[in-house]
């Protein structure tokens, strides 16, 4: 048995039965290896960022991690926004990245690059591995790290001669650690607060918004009157009829200073204490008051379930019904509109669907028009790379299975960092529905010009716009394998929307808004 053979058994005895890869010369072992073994579902993407956002999108449906094959450092580095945004979201992703092999790297040949420098910053594990016999307890102890909660990235880099070589063993699963424990102390300090506190403010994030948290914390809340808010980027939040109507914390700056500004006391489920997502000239950087107290309940690496029930316990809180959202919209009609959108897609979205939100400024209106909308997860762009739609809903697609009807709610500036994502989406035949939302112009740029009191010439102008030509996306979508069409008004939207949704495979709609 070679390293890479190992590697592949290795993975599969350790619960890692999906491959996104996008190899090369140095990983052709390694896709050999998965030629011979069976049980690894091998996703192609074709770019590195689509790979590593396929894997994202995955974990957070999943809630187990796929494995990536990039090719040498600079794969890696095509890969690296994306990854920058699974960290953000707590993904947990096993990354295989081909390296030179261990003589041949001092010749500095031109793939050569500083591998485990790249990959540092955005994993939580890193180790190159250069003997065979090494690779399979070193594929073990990735796949622990990348399932330790919350999630994790680990990067495990592979000189092409670990992977040919022989003498490679299979290693055991490794077990997961549990969950660090809760603070007994923390539990009574909310708990106090809820009760004597004023204005007090529960933010919620992470594992903390999916159902049965939402609903302890919902519990919690009414023994002292709090307000229950979302962390403003998440990575999945259970949303729809019969969950907790969460709204987020405002992106703009001015919104969430005015959101926050009454708030006396903030307590912390597995979230941050909210900041501004940049800097802005005469604008403070917390958005929260300054003489607001800050309280943790629970860190990201905590249960957050176990968490709120302690909490719920403690205060002796009897059960809550959560509200009713009222009758489901109709879809709307007329010219395209945020509000009008959000309509349409909570009128037909199906029960378990997915949706993957990378609408940026256009979309931020969205919460309030979709709580009626039938039980569905919500995934969204957590670390402000643009170019994670696309390859978070194909992943998400893979990961949730079962023919979970996924739509992606995606900005066309963003769309074109990682196009090909429809091409995997073609081949797989994925049940994706893509909204391009094509104002043809990066318009949360326009925004953020003013925000920084800047005023936009001719030249600034031409660098925020996106026509001249202007970007066909049923052209770009049928070069890639998807059957796509255009809709101007919010009929033809819903129409073509429930088309989609009642016929397998991807299809995308270009909304001109």
């Amino acid at each position: 048995m070679n390293g890479a053979e190992s590697l592949v058994h290795t993975l599969l005895a350790s619960g890692v039965d999906t491959c996104f890869s996008n190899p090369g010369t140095s990983e052709m072992h390694f896709v050999a290896a998965l030629d011979r073994i069976p049980g690894m579902r091998c996703v192609l993407g074709l770019q590195e960022n689509v790979v590593t956002g396929m894997a994202d999108g995955y974990w957070r449906m999943a809630e187990k991690p796929a494995c990536t094959l990039l090719h040498c450092g600079p794969g890696l580095a095509n890969g690296l926004a994306n990854l920058h945004n699974a960290r953000r979201a707590r993904s947990g992703i096993v990354n295989i990245v081909g390296d030179q092999a261990t003589y041949h790297r001092p010749f500095d040949a031109p793939l050569t690059a500083d591998t485990e420098g790249w990959a540092r910053p955005v994993s939580s594990w890193v180790r190159t591995t250069t003997r065979a016999a090494d690779v399979g307890a070193d594929a073990a102890v990735a796949v622990q790290a990348a399932r330790t909660a919350p999630g994790g990235i680990a990067t495990l880099v592979l000189p092409s001669d670990a992977s040919w070589n022989d003498g490679g063993t299979v290693a055991a699963a490794l077990p997961v650690p549990p969950s660090p424990p809760l603070d007994p102390q923390a539990v009574k300090n909310a708990a106090r607060v809820l009760r004597e506190g004023r204005r007090v403010l529960v933010l919620l994030g992470g594992r903390a918004l999916r159902d049965v948290p939402q609903a302890l914390a919902w519990r919690a809340a009414q023994v002292g009157d709090a307000r229950l808010l979302a962390e403003g980027s998440n990575g999945r939040v259970a949303r729809g009829r019969g969950r907790v109507p969460l709204e987020r914390v405002p992106y703009a700056a001015d919104a969430a200073i005015d959101a926050l500004r009454d708030v006396e006391h903030i307590i912390l489920v597995c979230a941050k204490a909210p900041v501004g997502f940049f800097a802005y000239p005469g604008k403070p950087s917390i958005h929260y008051p300054a003489t607001a107290a800050v309280h943790l309940l629970c860190r990201p690496e905590q249960d957050p379930e176990e968490a709120l029930r302690a909490l719920v316990e403690e205060l002796a809180a009897p059960d809550a019904a959560i509200p009713d959202p009222g009758p489901r919209p109709e879809p709307g009609r007329g010219a395209p509109s945020p509000e009008g959108l959000a309509r349409t897609v909570a009128a037909l979205l199906p029960e378990g669907a997915v949706v993957v939100d990378e609408s940026i400024s256009y979309g931020r209106g969205f919460f309030p028009e979709t709580h009626a909308a039938a039980p569905h997860d919500w995934l969204a762009l957590t670390g402000g790379a643009i170019g994670c739609g696309m390859p978070l809903a194909t992943g998400a697609a893979i990961g949730a299975g079962d023919g979970r009807r996924v739509v992606n709610l995606q900005a066309d500036g963003s769309a074109m960092y990682t196009v090909q994502a429809l091409w995997t989406q073609a081949r797989e035949r994925l049940p994706v529905t893509t909204i391009i939302l094509s104002n043809r112009k990066y318009g949360i740029l326009l925004g953020e010009y003013r925000n920084v009191g800047a005023n936009p010439g001719r030249t600034a102008m031409d660098m925020l716009d996106l026509g001249n030509p202007d970007l066909d996306w049923p052209r770009i979508a049928g070069g890639l394998g998807v059957e796509a069409a255009r809709a101007t008004t919010l009929e033809e939207c819903a129409d073509l929307l429930a088309q989609s949704l009642a016929r397998p495979g991807p299809f995308l709609i270009e909304l001109m808004i």
